[in-house]
């Protein structure tokens, strides 16, 4: 893992906590780190970064409504 050292304005009030969450957020939201990298990166469990991803508006899965909707439905068949 590389390290990387930036300033952070005192101005910001960012605990550098806060700060590997922010990047560790985008880094999962756009689909360069997977689930475990990020939360690993961020310093949280798994669960716990789920968790704090709604804090930060981002949807742990990012099904569409029909894509949802056909997951019920093979779910339901199975199911019987």
């Amino acid at each position: 893992m590389k390290t990387l050292t930036i300033n952070i304005p005192d101005s910001l009030d960012l605990s550098a906590r806060e700060a590997a969450m922010l990047l560790a957020t985008r880094l999962y939201e756009q689909g360069k780190l997977t689930l475990g990298q990020a939360a690993e990166l961020a310093g949280y469990s798994k669960r716990t970064f789920m968790e704090l991803l709604a804090d930060y508006g981002v949807a742990v899965f990012d099904l569409t409504e029909e894509e949802l909707l056909s997951d019920v439905q093979n779910a339901a068949r199975y199911h019987r």
